[in-house]
């Protein structure tokens, strides 16, 4: 039997570590799952003010989005992305974002007939509406459908958006799901470092929320939310780990028993997830919520948006689900969950059983054969 080569796989993003999102991660990941199969990866991505040097990382000039500053933009530079190309030969290029570094690698590898692919990671159209640009829902629409189906293979998280893209003429689907480490979130690194930040007791319930303090994660529900369950119910305190344009506001908003954590990683965020009780989701905007399975990995029972992705990720057995943007349901929904501690428990068990199924392994093998499988047929 004859061992399969290796595969070049020239990964272009927007977005890439040390930018803190899911996406960056994810795509940090994917490097280090090929590299560490033998896999030869050169990555395309914009400059970030701390990022490292790095061998195998083409960085093009970038600036702050105006209307989103920890997004970085760089024009199109199609010729430089053609010679690093023709330099590296690559079996497949991958254009994981829709923007100037996205559309570099797209040009380039139809140019040198270079098979590709593409990942639909975030729901921009969606996110355009909460920064004053809903005009360009429509022809967002458009531009993203001729983006994709330029590829031979649209990689998505999870059904519900394979489902919602496929409505609107996208074509060549195929599940890029993902996996969550269970050796860094784990409820072993549960502490009191939390509840004495907030002031509870150690029998006194967290519930947390981990992201981007911003309108689009639908940041000002939970807020109200949890002004609700604070006021009415003295043993809950809630925890936010996280950083972004809305933290001013969210601070003016937040009750008594709010504690600000500030963007976190590593230990200290493995332990702020397993210190906590019950894990708020309020956004719709996010393709699958990376944090999700983190805080299910941790131990924490999931009170999240109902909306396709989120139950698909989730299950009914590790959350309940309240209706999107309804701050009255979320406060009901979490405040359910504080006064029968001994479902919060059956949530919590089932989330940590459905997370401990998600390895990355078997996530990573089949995007490898997707890769295979798109270069050998059209």
């Amino acid at each position: 039997m004859l061992l399969e080569q290796p595969l070049r796989v020239a990964l272009f993003t927007d977005t890439f570590v040390p930018q803190m999102n899911g996406v960056a991660r994810t795509l940090a990941r994917l490097r280090s799952a090929l590299s560490a199969r033998g896999h030869h990866v050169k990555v395309f991505t914009t400059t970030s003010p701390d990022a490292p040097e790095s061998d195998g990382v083409v960085r093009f000039p970038s600036v702050p989005f105006w209307a989103y500053r920890e997004m970085r933009l760089a024009r199109p530079r199609q010729r430089e992305a053609l010679k690093e190309l023709e330099r590296f030969q690559p079996d497949v290029v991958h254009a994981a974002t829709p923007f100037g570094v996205g559309l570099s690698g797209r040009w380039a590898a139809s140019a040198l007939k270079i098979p590709i692919v593409t990942s639909y990671h975030t729901s921009f159209v969606q996110y355009a509406r909460y920064y004053g640009l809903a005009a360009l829902a429509g022809p967002g629409t458009a531009f993203l459908r001729w983006f994709h189906n330029g590829g031979r293979r649209t990689f998505v998280p999870t059904d519900a958006i394979a489902e919602e893209l496929r409505r609107v003429g996208f074509r060549g689907l195929r599940l890029w799901s993902r996996g969550v480490d269970t050796e860094q979130f784990h409820p072993q690194f549960r502490g009191a470092a939390v509840r004495n930040a907030l002031g509870l007791a150690a029998n006194g319930v967290v519930v947390s929320y981990v992201g981007r303090l911003a309108a689009e994660k639908g940041i000002d529900v939970a807020m109200r939310a949890m002004q609700t369950v604070v006021a009415q119910r003295r043993g809950v305190g809630f925890a936010l780990a996280g950083d972004g344009p809305d933290e001013t506001r969210c601070r003016r908003m937040a009750p008594t028993r709010t504690w600000f954590a500030g963007r976190l990683s590593d230990e200290s965020l493995s332990a702020f997830y397993a210190s906590s009780d019950i894990f708020v989701f309020p956004s719709t905007t996010d393709t699958f919520g990376n944090v999700l399975l983190e805080a299910m990995a941790s131990g924490l029972a999931i009170v999240a948006a109902d909306v396709p992705q989120s139950r698909e990720v989730v299950g009914r057995d590790a959350g309940v689900f309240a209706r999107a943007g309804d701050a009255t349901e979320f406060a009901h929904a979490i405040a359910s969950l504080v006064d029968d501690p001994n479902r919060l428990n059956r949530m919590r068990e089932a989330a940590l059983a459905r997370a401990r199924a998600r390895g990355w392994e078997a996530v990573f093998d089949r995007l490898t054969g997707d890769y295979r499988s798109a270069i050998q047929c059209p």
